[in-house]
């Protein structure tokens, strides 16, 4: 058909008054109920099914459905929904096609399925849609409505369809209904008093004529339409307008639920239902997450939430997490308690998430993102967009807001998913955080602040959280990001703001340094400065490792070890130069007072002897955080913080934290953020061949993962020697040779394992190979080599997020020392086997096919055994 095309609604008069809806209206009448929508719906249903055309029926509201329904059909429905093998939930009733859909399932699953449902009926089909009011009551705010409506007019516009819209008067701020009336072709106001219906035409899109507009009085009866130009009829008109009109709002039904609220808490009104549905429309979805919060919150921890939230929506798993984990501290542990900070945060709903992304026209690419075609392709183009997006005048006012109230101190803006966090899916480092200075006018300020969100929403579209969300099946679920925004904790020290320590714990810990120490009392890791040095592996730096259970043991007794294995910079912001980066730690202990130094170095008792003699008093010390590990009263504490969380948690925890230090020697902690801790675990009994084929290498005491028998099917190895001679500046381009044998394994889906030397993941190519997690997420095991001629040193880092992504995708992660706990490692057995790089990648540099190899195994097998209980691997291969 042509587009534009006049077509019939079943009210003759009507056609002649609005000059026919055309291909591709869409048409919205906002009633004040659904008896008076059906006045208009009704005759259009008539009108499609006696002129043939494609009816469509979209089922989702809470109200009866529009097109009568028998217990049959819906129960029908049902299982249609819950049968995987059929892509939507649809029947055919008297020539109507009925689809449902269900909005609990939340906005973008929601509003993909019915554009996929568009799509699959195409061009020229006839819509009639449940009313949008209910997606209201559903998602809690005008805000999702609208801007669901604001991505589906559009969409069927192109396709030339018809579509009606109800929508309720008087539930909706005048915001919402103006976004609305801008973005459809037709909006019409339907009101209606005893036996009398009007019509007044508020938006009929590129027609006109002299009555158009004029209110008009229908006779649901005979159909006629007549034009009110009869003063007498005019004033009735506008009687039954004002009726009608008195309960128009003014603002979102987010914030009138909220005021409601509070007027009910304020008269002595219990509200524990309020507290219950508050609970669902900001903290959490998931049924155990929400029973713990709503076990330990009460009315004015929502409210103060409320308080602090810019937008509508959820404040994420991060914020949530964090939140949870004060109280639980609170209300279980005051004495505890005392010693923390206290939280001033901010929150951005996950609204804001997805009106940026419609106000920006970019929800078409994230409709393509969302396909297995465009998974990744259109990821890049989605996060480019989400980078140089702009927002709206009044969510820059929301900002300032939050600028004024923090001032001058520097502040970090964290990302904080729906996903993010939860029980089994900690999406550690896969977001981006982003520190904000903070210094300068409100405006410089405010620009910084706007980077920064956008970065931490462009993250969401990187290829290591592209790749978790695949590795994790979570690549067709629902994911908003929401924001927390946190004061930085720390003490101006001159130009520098840092806090004295920062780190990570675990109320469980699989890393082993010595037999005696048990497995289950938890860990943590310390820094001198900010705790980003605490979770990333950065440019020789070691954090200090405390196992809880004997956290004065000492890894490495010999000092010139502890000299080398200690922190060599620290990272700080920089307030002069309005900047985060590191800096030496001599540096940074020239500006820490005495008390803060004590707390994080430790001396060199027998270098100071030394120089003593030779008449030189000066201190030598290195950092690791001696001072505070010694401090029996904060090693107590942490314990029992971990041992509480745990506990109500019923699932091992990691917490993030800072630790500032007072003149005389007190402390402070400030829970930063606290999750699900995911272990590798296993009762099952691997039995290591001692007498079968030829060993490749065989290790103990210098691994982590679960119990394991696999059939490697390819190796990967990287020549340490090679490494080390390749040029520094193309060092890094290693990483992405790595992403292409790693993607080959996909493909083949081939069991594989990586042995590379130094650290993997480091961003400091000179240490090791500075792969993303995507790049390395296919292998079933990974090794680091000791190659003690040139410095490379592995670091079994637990607690990083390189060690997190590993253990959510349960690979196998180890480490090939050169001293007792390597028993066997055979480079020799290896060589002669053609390298498989060829295939892959022909177009390499020569000496790369020399420094990597990738050796494939088919007549022969290569067997890999992992006994977690008592730390020892050994990889075999049997010719």
């Amino acid at each position: 058909m042509v587009a534009f095309e006049r077509i019939k609604c079943g009210i003759e008069q009507l056609d002649e008054t609005l000059d026919n809806i055309r291909l591709g209206d869409n048409v919205v009448w906002q009633v004040s109920n659904l008896k008076e929508f059906s006045y208009f719906a009704e005759p259009f249903i008539k009108q499609a099914l006696e002129d043939k055309r494609n009816l469509v029926y979209i089922n989702f509201g809470l109200h009866e459905p529009l097109i009568p329904l028998t217990d049959e059909d819906l129960n029908e429905l049902e299982e249609e929904r819950n049968n995987q093998e059929t892509e939507f939930s649809m029947i055919e009733r008297n020539g109507i096609k009925i689809y449902k859909v269900d909005p609990m399932e939340q906005f973008e699953s929601f509003t993909l399925e019915v554009h996929n449902i568009i799509t699959k009926e195409g061009f020229d089909a006839f819509y009639v849609f449940d009313c949008l009011s209910d997606l209201q009551s559903i998602w809690s705010t005008d805000l999702m409505m609208g801007n669901f409506f604001r991505v589906t007019c559009p969409y069927l516009f192109i396709l030339d369809t018809v579509a009606y819209f109800p929508v309720l008067r008087g539930k909706h701020s005048f915001e919402a209904i103006a976004k609305i009336r801008e973005t459809t072709q037709l909006f019409l106001d339907i009101y209606s008093k005893d036996e009398d219906v009007y019509v007044h035409p508020l938006k009929v899109w590129n027609r006109y004529s002299k009555e158009m507009f004029l209110g008009h009085k229908f006779n649901p009866k005979t159909n006629n339409v007549t034009a009110l130009t009869d003063g007498m009829e005019v004033s009735n008109f506008y009687k039954v307008i004002n009726s009608s009109n008195r309960n128009e709002q003014n603002t979102d039904s987010w914030e009138r639920f909220f005021t409601a609220t509070k007027l009910l808490h304020d008269t002595g009104i219990d509200v524990s239902d309020k507290c219950d549905l508050m609970c669902n429309m900001m903290m959490a979805k998931d049924k155990k997450v929400s029973e713990k919060i709503k076990e330990y919150f009460e009315y004015e921890d929502y409210i103060a939430i409320y308080d602090r939230l810019v937008g509508s929506g959820m404040i994420g798993g991060k914020a949530c997490g964090m939140l949870l984990a004060r109280k639980i501290i609170e209300k279980d542990r005051p004495d505890i308690f005392d010693k923390f900070e206290p939280d001033d945060s901010y929150y951005i709903g996950s609204d804001l998430f997805y009106t940026y992304i419609v106000s920006n026209d970019l929800w078409n690419i994230r409709v393509r993102q969302r396909t297995k075609e465009g998974y990744y392709e259109a990821g890049k183009e989605l996060e480019e967009g989400l980078k140089n997006g702009t927002f709206s005048d009044d969510i820059k006012d929301e900002f300032r807001r939050i600028l004024d109230y923090y001032g001058q101190s520097p502040i970090i803006v964290r990302s904080s998913s729906l996903l993010e966090d939860g029980f089994g899916n900690a999406f550690a480092g896969k977001y981006e955080s982003v520190f904000c200075v903070n210094q300068g006018n409100i405006e410089d300020r405010l620009e910084a602040f706007e980077e920064a969100v956008k970065t931490v929403y462009a993250s969401m579209m990187n290829i290591s959280a592209l790749e978790y969300r695949v590795l994790n099946d979570l690549d067709d679920k629902d994911e908003q990001m929401g924001l927390l925004v946190q004061r930085v904790s720390g003490s101006y020290y001159g130009d520098y703001f840092f806090p004295t320590m920062a780190g990570v714990g675990f109320s469980y810990s699989p890393y082993l340094p010595t037999s005696k120490i048990e497995q289950n009392r938890g860990m943590l890791r310390l820094v001198m400065g900010l705790g980003t040095k605490a979770v990333d592996r950065t440019q020789n730096d070691y954090p200090r490792i405390v196992n809880l259970n004997r956290p004065k043991a000492i890894d490495h007794p010999d000092v010139a070890e502890r000299h080398r294995y200690s922190q060599h910079s620290l990272d700080i912001l920089d307030i002069k130069n309005i900047s985060i980066h590191e800096i030496p730690v001599d540096e940074g202990l020239k500006v820490l007072p005495r008390y803060g130094r004590k707390n994080v170095v430790e001396h060199d008792i027998d270098a100071e002897q030394r120089l003593r003699e030779r008449g030189q008093n000066r201190e030598v010390v290195f950092v690791n955080c001696n001072g505070i590990v010694h401090n029996d009263t904060f090693i107590e504490m942490m314990k029992e913080l971990l041992n509480t969380l745990e506990t109500a948690y019923d699932y091992h925890v990691d917490i993030e934290y800072t630790v500032n230090i007072g003149p005389d020697n007190t402390f402070v902690v400030n829970l930063l953020q606290c999750r699900p801790l995911q272990i590798s675990t296993t009762k099952k009994v691997i039995e290591i061949p001692t007498d079968v084929g030829e060993t490749y290498f065989h290790i103990t005491n210098s691994s982590m993962g679960r119990s394991r028998k696999e059939y490697i099917e390819t190796l990967v190895y990287v020549d340490p020697h090679d490494y080390y001679e390749y040029p520094y500046a193309k060092k890094s381009s290693i990483a992405r040779i790595i992403g292409q044998i790693n993607e080959y394994c996909k493909e083949g889906n081939k069991n594989s394992m990586l042995i590379v030397p130094g650290r993997i993941g480091t961003s400091s190519p000179e240490l090791g190979i500075p792969v993303s997690f995507a790049e390395i997420s296919q292998f079933l095991a990974i090794l680091e080599e000791s190659y003690s001629q040139v410095g490379y040193m592995p670091e079994l880092s637990f607690g990083s997020h390189m060690f997190q992504d590993l253990v959510e995708a349960d690979i196998y992660y180890g480490a090939i020392f050169e001293n007792e706990q390597r028993l066997v490692f055979d480079k020799d057995l290896i060589k002669g086997y053609p390298n498989k790089l060829y295939d892959i990648n022909s177009q390499l540099d020569e000496e790369l096919y020399d420094m990597i190899h990738v050796i494939e195994f088919n007549d022969q097998k290569l067997e890999f055994y992992h006994d977690m209980k008592k730390d020892e691997s050994k990889c075999i291969l049997i010719k």
